[in-house]
């Protein structure tokens, strides 16, 4: 048969329209209306919708979503929570030829989406209500042909005036239109007229730093928030240690915001800086777990996040949860998708903190961090304690080769991280390693501003170009001691990593432990006052 002619549309089952393609032949289950309700399964909403569609075997419930929205919908019930909020659905999740069917016209909402069936082509057409949206009217009675050519086979007839869904312009003699029935092909651009666009593409808009920099401002959670006066030079984000979970406490937070904090937010946004504060779970393994393996458990954290950002007028929030076990690794990858939509919703940023993809289980594989990338604003990466507290071999903090390699593995094909998502963090802080009486190596970690008392002013300093450090090794109270020095040069070599890899930013760990000089270096390589 020629091509022109020949049939591939489907013609034994329900068709399924989304947007520009008629995409029946390539869903793994059929989709089907039922008393009015279009079903359609859980392995297709992955494949078209939502990529993180997840079955809680726990409560016997779908968690789906979107951009800006969260659902779940607990399989038999005809009801949802949606960011938070139960809605009554008229149809239930139905359990099908061992597969689950979603009632997706009542989900409209989560997915941001408009459902309809046409009975008289047995089809379902679904737009996506953030697409380009532009209709027409047929300027006389015509046939909609399956190929850009006069000769090949109509797959619909229009009368004059009749409405139709421009789907495609050549700039040349042919647009792909879409019929009030569902059928997709082609029409000459001349026979179309009155254009109207109802309506654009949408994104999302959040207020965002053209340029990361940012601190975070430590201090424990017993002491009230820094007073800050002035500016910072060199920053435009703030990331206070306000928030920290409760041990074992099945998702409850403890803030330190109190008056102090307040103030301290005042003062951060009349110097135009935007305030992350971070949460952290103290390395505490188990009280993670514990909130990652239960759904309600997420949802009571990520609550009480949301509630925090309008409480106090915050930006965004800096996700610091560290020393996690790999086999939490999915779990926590899902607590991320679920808290990001309400984040979006709200228009606060997303940031969440990771380790080089290096090291052991717990501090290093517990990251999907190709997942993170992907659902967060910003990761970002902590490009420190390459030789950390608990090493027995002396070495760098924060050696510039160890920096690259693992950079290279963020933007590279083993974690696939577009680098506009990145931001690399580096320390304000370094450590002194000296012998023990048993001949091994211990150390102590110094702020970058005290790090020139502790070194004596006549010890030697070596530049290494491969770590882009000087090394000082001398003698002190008959004890070898050494030190990677982190200073201006280390720091500006590190800098320019953001440059060279088109990264987000970059951060600092912490606040007190720079130099004058470093933050001048930070404000002129960034370009930030």
């Amino acid at each position: 048969m020629h091509g022109n002619y020949e049939r591939n549309d489907v013609i034994d089952r329900v068709n399924l329209v989304i947007n520009h393609s008629n995409v029946t032949k390539d869903l793994e289950k059929e989709a089907f209306v039922e008393n009015g309700v279009t079903y359609i399964s859980k392995e297709d909403i992955a494949n078209f919708f939502d990529p993180y569609i997840y079955y809680d075997e726990k409560y016997n419930q779908m968690i789906t979503g979107s951009e800006s929205k969260i659902a779940a919908i607990v399989v038999g019930e005809k009801k949802m929570t949606n960011n938070g909020s139960v809605v009554n659905l008229s149809a239930p999740i139905l359990e099908k030829d061992n597969a689950y069917y979603l009632p997706f016209s009542e989900l409209d909402s989560i997915y941001n989406v408009k459902t309809k069936y046409i009975e008289e082509t047995n089809t379902i057409i679904i737009d996506s209500l953030n697409r380009k949206y532009v209709v027409a009217d047929s300027n006389k009675n015509n046939g909609v042909k399956v190929k850009k050519t006069a000769i090949s086979r109509t797959v619909d007839k229009l009368e004059r005036g009749e409405n139709v869904t421009i789907l495609e312009e050549d700039g040349k003699s042919w647009t792909k239109i879409r019929t009030d029935r569902g059928k997709i092909g082609y029409v000459k651009s001349n026979t179309i007229t009155n254009k109207n666009t109802i309506r654009e593409d949408l994104q999302l808009e959040k207020e965002k730093p053209n340029k990361v920099s940012l601190i975070w401002d430590s201090f424990s959670e017993y002491a009230s928030a820094p007073e800050r006066s002035g500016k910072i030079t060199g920053v435009n984000v703030v990331s206070p240690t306000f928030f920290t979970l409760e041990r074992l406490g099945k998702g409850k937070v403890e803030e330190n915001v109190g008056n102090s904090g307040k103030e301290y937010i005042k003062w951060a946004h009349k110097q135009g800086y935007q305030v992350w504060p971070s949460i952290s779970n103290s390395s505490m393994i188990d009280t993670t777990s514990e909130i990652m393996n239960d759904y309600k458990l997420r949802q009571s954290l990520i609550n009480q996040i949301v509630s925090f950002i309008i409480k106090y007028d915050l930006d965004g929030i800096n996700i610091d949860f560290e020393n996690m076990y790999q086999e939490d690794k999915e779990l926590f990858s899902r607590f991320l998708i679920e808290l990001a939509p309400r984040l979006n919703e709200i228009g606060a940023v997303l940031s969440v903190d990771v380790t080089a993809p290096d090291g052991s289980e717990t501090w290093s594989m517990c990251y999907d961090r190709h997942t993170i990338g992907k659902i967060a604003d910003y990761i970002v990466f902590m490009a420190y304690d390459q030789h950390g507290d608990s090493s027995e071999e002396a070495g760098s903090n924060a050696a510039f080769d160890w920096v690259e390699v693992n950079l290279q593995k963020f933007v590279g094909t083993q974690e696939e991280i577009a680098p506009e998502k990145i931001v690399l963090a580096m320390p304000f802080y370094t450590r002194i390693w000296w012998t023990n009486s048993e001949g091994k190596w211990v150390n102590e970690a110094w702020d970058l501003n005290s790090l020139y008392n502790k070194v004596p002013s006549n010890a030697k300093k070596v530049w290494d170009d491969d770590v882009k450090q000087y090394v000082s090794e001398y003698i002190q109270d008959g004890t070898v001691h050494k030190v990677w020095i982190e200073d201006e040069k280390s720091i500006e070599e590190k800098l320019s990593l953001v440059e060279k890899y088109k990264l987000a930013g970059a951060a600092y760990w912490k606040k007190g432990g720079e130099t004058q000089n470093i933050l001048k270096l930070i404000s002129e390589k960034l370009g930030i006052e």
